[in-house]
């Protein structure tokens, strides 16, 4: 059945290597593109064939998307952007649906190519080459950004020839060209590190350099005033500092160095990580969707304690135009913002078997066969304004239609579904409102609550998988060939018709895909302490692997790229590999933020400095204070030292017998501060001071450690 084959899937042909992506999806055939070809157009190929070596094992679907861009718009710098948007002006008119799927026909899509030639004084092959990059990396807007990351071959060591790379040098007719650094310099260049670099005696990079050219790099020897001089190779002969630093910077292991410079212990201690009309120019299932939210006349209590009244719960409801299907669901009390509306959206593009059954609810996937990627979704003037929507246009390719200010007839479909639910819950749910509430003399409904929010997500599930299995919808307009087929117009046999006579419009990604790019983004900067975002530190298993804090503590921290929830900031998501993938960061201390939302690490922090501020005054004032405290001590101490001065006494008899005048302080210290228990409070006896009188006597001397060893080993040899 075409239904188990997507828009976006990707298929491996094992027999071949070969990876096709699904352009577009017929009742008998499908439209693909090789993702690796460099030259590779759209192919119409069997959906029997496909169907037939998938279920034989000769082709298989990928889970994980190599090619897609999850890029934020807000993390996308002002040059790439620039680029991707030229781009998908040149091919925005050729690439919509109207012509699909004629464009992907070599024969019918030349006056298009023709068209954007003429329009925009480009080349073919320019258009050629967007088109191609738009099918094989997932038709959406952020497949047209530069691939500058992959420029320069990262991590691959160039090939020398004869002639000197890199920068010119300034004064190339005085010193030379220069060298390159073939594998004979780096061997070089690693003794050298080794032997004047990575030792205790910490010296600094161009001391071992100087230390490499006066030991590797001679011709000759002199001898002026007895000392034998190294004569050096002429200069363009010598690696310049600026290589030797640099080499040294990409094979070094910074852990390795910072132990041999410092030693474990300082390592340890200094260096170590710190941890309009609703239907209207419809094709099929998932051409527009429509979105809402509602609060719900019911009151609910709290799952923690049910004498707690908790106030009345928020619906997100994401619908299916064109066949009234409820597509997905948000119950929760989150109030109309983007978070519900994420909600709400994650749960319409992945599946709900396990979405169901979290809730104690069995389904089966026909039951609720939704979990794709819409063309468009209608909104509100709010969340879907918001900069987040933003990725949705650009990372997952939806356009985002938006109704005016109080209209809303706009989105009739989803706004007719909360009615037909209120009606469903009220005759039966207690806590309900009814008309004559807040009335005088009317009930307070609130006092009759007695559903928590988990029971209330189960009836509303139940509702959604009655309304999408069984509602009878007695005023849908059929299309004439629903009428030949005979079609129900129920929302699932709805949906089902259009998958097979009207498909098209049906994508999927990954659901940690979606997710990527629902959340919101930023930027983390990766510091000894943690990946700091927000004054939160975050920490993972690759970083600690890859040495992240030693590097940023030691040499320059960096940003990263992320995504968080920010219902809880347990948790964020960096993105790794193009941003085409993720390393979940967990808080590394969860004392002070664990389980808090981003607006309340927010209004902590806002708090703090405030008491900051109207406590700087006295903070100051504080240390203004033992300043003035340690100057009248000094100069206490200056008074007496002038006044009991002996000027007979030399420098050396000051300081001859520190240890005996030590230990005679000692001795006196210890007198004064010994525990006396029980003594008579009101009379006490005075202190008496032992005077001690210097000796040098020897009998007082300390005995020597040797010649006690020696009374002993004569004792035992006359036993």
């Amino acid at each position: 059945m075409s239904q188990d084959l997507c828009i976006n899937e990707l298929i491996n042909w094992k027999n071949t290597g070969k990876t096709d992506r699904i352009l577009w999806v017929d009742a008998y055939i499908i439209y693909v593109v090789d993702i690796n070809a460099m030259d590779g157009m759209p192919i119409a190929k069997k959906i029997s064939d496909v169907l037939d070596a998938l279920e034989g094992g000769n082709a298989e679907k990928l889970d994980y998307d190599p090619l897609l861009r999850t890029d934020p718009d807000e993390t996308i710098n002002e040059k790439d952007r620039i680029k991707r948007d030229a781009a998908w002006a040149i091919i925005s008119e050729i690439v919509r649906f109207e012509n699909e799927p004629d464009i992907y026909m070599r024969e019918k899509r030349g006056p298009w190519i023709r068209g954007a030639v003429q329009k925009y004084s480009v080349t073919y092959a320019s258009v050629y080459k967007y088109l191609r990059r738009y099918w094989q990396r997932g038709k959406n807007k952020n497949s047209l950004l530069p691939d500058y990351c992959n420029s320069g071959g990262k991590g691959k060591s160039k090939k020398l020839g004869l002639k000197k790379i890199g920068r010119p040098r300034k004064n190339i007719d005085v010193n030379g060209p220069g060298v390159n650094v073939d594998e004979d310099t780096k061997k070089i260049f690693r003794l050298a590190i080794k032997k004047y670099y990575d030792i205790p005696k910490e010296n600094h990079m161009t001391t071992a350099y100087n230390l490499m050219v006066k030991e590797f790099y001679n011709e000759d020897y002199r001898f002026e005033d007895g000392i034998r001089k190294p004569i050096s190779v002429q200069i363009g002969q010598i690696p310049t500092i600026t290589q030797f630093r640099y080499w040294y910077e990409v094979e070094q292991d910074i852990v390795k160095s910072l132990k041999a410079r410092k030693g474990d212990k300082k390592f340890a201690l200094n260096h170590r990580v710190v941890l309009g009309k609703s239907d209207a120019e419809l094709i099929g299932p998932g051409s527009k969707y429509q979105i809402d939210a509602t609060v719900a006349d019911v009151y609910l209590v709290s799952r923690l304690n049910r004498n707690w009244i908790i106030g009345r719960p928020v619906i997100y409801a994401v619908i299916d135009v064109f066949s009234r299907m409820v597509a997905g669901i948000y119950v929760g009390l989150e109030g109309p913002s983007w978070i519900g509306a994420m909600m709400a959206m994650a749960n319409a593009f992945t599946e709900k078997v396990s979405f169901c059954r979290e809730y104690g609810i069995e389904i089966k996937n026909e039951d609720w066969p939704c979990f794709h990627i819409p063309q468009a979704i209608l909104g509100d003037r709010g969340e879907m304004e918001s900069k987040y929507a933003d990725t949705l246009v650009n990372g997952l390719n939806i356009r985002i239609e938006n109704a005016p200010s109080y209209r809303a007839d706009w989105k009739g479909i989803v706004e007719q579904y909360f009615h037909l639910v209120d009606e469903q819950v009220k005759p039966l749910v207690p806590g309900h409102i009814d008309i004559d509430f807040r009335t005088r003399g009317g009930k307070d409904y609130r006092l009759h609550a007695k559903l928590d929010i988990y029971q209330f997500t189960r009836i509303i599930i139940r509702c959604v998988l009655e309304h999408n299995n069984e509602h009878w919808m007695k005023s849908y307009r059929p299309y004439e060939m629903m009428i030949e087929d005979d079609v129900d117009p129920i929302p699932r046999e709805l949906w089902n018709w259009g998958i097979v006579n009207r498909s098209g419009r049906l994508k999927v990604y990954n659901r940690d895909t979606v997710k990527l790019n629902l959340m919101p983004g930023g930027y983390a900067t990766v510091t000894g302490n943690g990946i700091k975002y927000k004054n939160m530190y975050y920490s993972c298993s690759k970083a600690i692997e890859e040495h992240w804090f030693e590097t940023a503590r030691n040499k320059q921290s960096w940003k990263e790229s992320i995504a968080f929830d920010p219902r809880n900031m347990n948790h964020i998501y960096v993105k790794t590999d193009n941003r085409k993938s993720f390393l979940k960061c967990s808080m590394i201390d969860t004392r002070q933020f664990g389980g808090m939302t981003l607006d309340e690490v927010q209004n902590f922090e806002e708090y703090q400095k405030l008491k900051l501020d109207k406590n700087a005054g006295r903070i100051l004032q504080s240390k203004v204070n033992i300043l003035s405290a340690i100057e009248d001590e000094v100069a206490e101490a200056e008074k007496l030292a002038l006044q009991q001065r002996d000027v007979s006494l030399s420098n050396a008899s000051r300081t001859k017998s520190i240890r005996d005048r030590r230990r005679q302080e000692k001795e006196k210290e210890r007198l004064n501060n010994a525990f006396i228990l029980g003594e008579d409070k009101e009379n006490p006896e005075p202190t008496k001071v032992l005077q001690i009188q210097e000796d040098t006597s020897e009998k007082y001397k300390y005995p020597s450690h040797i010649d006690y060893l020696r009374k002993k080993q004569q004792e035992r040899m006359k036993k």
